[in-house]
């Protein structure tokens, strides 16, 4: 007797005939995939009769219905509940923040530069500031305050009349003691950023761009809430990046892939990846010779009452932590591939499928590598040109320690994103070939 799955195989073998019968000098999907995968394997004996009378019961080909399910559905609900449980949670550091402050949005009235003192390209001394609260309890009064400019461009900021800022009014007795206008305002200027790419993003992937934006907002709470607090008390930055990144990663390949057989291979391909390039970020930190003060602003959180933070370890955290995107991207492409092959080839042997995967993989790696290398060299743009401008050897700036940092960046981030793609077509053909034939339920 033949299984409902053998059938489903010799139906879609003979739709294949059928359309070649059809147009036989015409090409179609099916050979343009043949020259990739090998031929379905081979159906035992017998079962061809028995596949033509249940033909009509088959389909024609499998395909990953594009719809959400109910489980889909079931995930976005519980993502939604715990992006808010994310927002709502306290990170256990708000009593650092002053209790008589009040933040809120002034405009500036005028200015006076009388004591601001130009030194080539460079402003330095104290320019005062009259400005106008436009929210808040204290909205529509004005107050002076001083903007001290020391002097360094990426840290200094210069009001003109007409400019938004954001206003920090000190409380004594009730009553406004101190005004700081402590930068421009650019809160509104994020958001609207950030509704353009809300609304393209859903605009364009529908229902799909809905669930990556779920996941999005999930990542960066996770990031904000979870991972930052946990540093700041000495939790072990590797287990709890692995932590942070599995929990990330799992939320948005299961609700923007679908919690199916294709999401699963991409997520634990993922996870394989990311073990790796953690593993290779520790093996390489030691002939690298690097403290984790090489990262900006590191060394002012030791000194903000932290000494005691392994800084060194943490930067290892970020290293996986930052490729863990590119890492999803290859995975996905990978899976998605594998999934698409099984449907249209249910026959499909697991040598093939693993040989389409990995030729997949090395397709789509190369690009992947050479994207690490613009994302992490993209922000030293300015290094690189004082370099060059300086006539610095490159053997001498390849040796300077954050120089050093971002190519251990580079390549431990490469090295892993190599790994995914094999590991991913492994665990496709794990999970959507089994004994020969491919999934029906992908």
């Amino acid at each position: 007797m033949t299984t409902g799955l053998e059938g489903t195989a010799n139906g879609t073998a003979g739709a294949s005939e059928a359309r070649g019968a059809e147009a036989p000098g015409a090409p179609h999907a099916g050979q343009a995939l043949a020259t990739v995968v090998a031929p379905a394997a081979n159906v035992p004996a017998g079962t061809g009769s028995a596949s033509a009378g249940s033909q009509s019961a088959a389909p024609p080909h499998l395909h990953i219905p594009l719809r959400s399910t109910r489980r889909d559905t079931l995930l976005c609900v519980v993502l939604a509940l715990a992006c808010l449980a994310l927002y709502l949670l306290p990170t256990g550091f708000e009593n650092r923040l002053p209790d008589n402050a009040v933040r809120c949005r002034a405009t500036v009235e005028s200015v006076d530069n009388d004591r601001v003192h130009q030194y080539g390209i460079v402003r330095m001394g104290t320019q005062y500031v009259t400005l106008r609260a436009l929210d808040g309890p204290y909205a529509g009064q004005t107050w002076q305050a001083g903007n001290e400019l020391v002097g360094k461009m990426e840290l200094d900021k210069v009001f003109a009349p007409g400019d938004t800022a954001l206003l920090v009014l000190t409380l004594r007795d009730g009553k406004v003691a101190d005004a700081v206008a402590q930068d421009h305002y650019r809160l509104h200027t994020q958001a609207l950023a950030f509704g353009v790419f809300a609304l393209l993003l859903v605009a364009f992937a529908g229902p799909t761009g809905v669930k990556a934006l779920l996941s999005f907002v999930f990542s960066a709470l996770m990031i904000w809430k979870v991972l930052v607090p946990a540093l700041l008390r000495d939790v072990d930055p590797i287990l709890l990046g692995l932590g942070v990144t599995t929990a990330i990663t799992a939320a948005t390949i299961l609700l923007v892939g679908g919690m199916n057989r294709r999401g699963l291979a991409a997520w634990l391909g993922t996870l394989l990846g990311i073990a790796a390039t953690c593993g290779l970020a520790l093996a390489f930190a030691g002939p690298f010779q690097l403290h984790g003060a090489v990262r900006p602003y590191a060394e002012t959180v030791l000194y903000s009452g932290y000494p005691h933070l392994h800084m060194t370890r943490i930067f290892l955290a970020s290293i996986f932590m930052a490729s863990s995107g590119a890492l999803m991207d290859l995975a996905m492409d990978v899976a998605a591939s594998m999934a698409e092959l099984a449907a249209q080839n249910p026959g499909i042997s697991r040598r093939a499928a693993l040989a389409s995967g990995l030729r997949v993989g090395r397709a789509v790696v190369g690009t992947m590598t050479t994207t690490l290398l613009l994302a992490y060299s993209g922000g030293y743009i300015a290094t690189l040109m004082l370099f060059m401008a300086q006539g610095i050897p490159l053997e001498n700036a390849l040796n300077l320690p954050f120089v050093a940092a971002e190519v251990m960046n580079t390549l431990v981030g490469s090295i892993g994103l190599v790994t995914v793609a094999p590991l991913t077509a492994l665990t496709g053909t794990w999970l959507l070939v089994r004994g020969g034939l491919a999934h029906e339920k992908l």
